[in-house]
């Protein structure tokens, strides 16, 4: 086998065993799948896949790199959150209760 099968069956057998700690780990007693472990599996599977395939010459760098990057800005904004659990947005403003807004009445002497 050349340095290529090796490298493939490599990242094969690695991705393999990540799979199988991640799903070893998601039991009951440990809360289960939730928002961020289903989150934290497609990200590990999609950096699976695209490890395979650039290994594979099916990708190009620049296009691992935008995976790469996509996955980076996935798992950072998964894990900052939001404040508060309820997981709502955030209403914005009302304009009409700012100080000094055109909005509002105006006092008359």
């Amino acid at each position: 086998m050349d340095k290529d099968a090796w490298l493939l069956l490599a990242l094969f057998i690695i991705g393999l065993v990540a799979l199988i700690g991640f799903f070893v780990t998601k039991s009951t007693n440990l809360g289960g799948f939730g928002r961020f472990s289903t989150s934290a599996f497609l990200l590990l599977l999609v950096l699976i896949i695209s490890s395979l395939l650039f290994a594979a010459r099916c990708l190009d760098l620049h296009i691992l790199s935008n995976i790469l990057f996509a996955i980076i800005g996935f798992a950072g904004g998964l894990f900052t959150g939001r404040d508060g659990s309820t997981g709502k947005p955030i209403p914005p403003p009302n304009p009409a209760h700012q100080r000094g807004s055109a909005e509002s009445p105006a006092k008359s002497d």
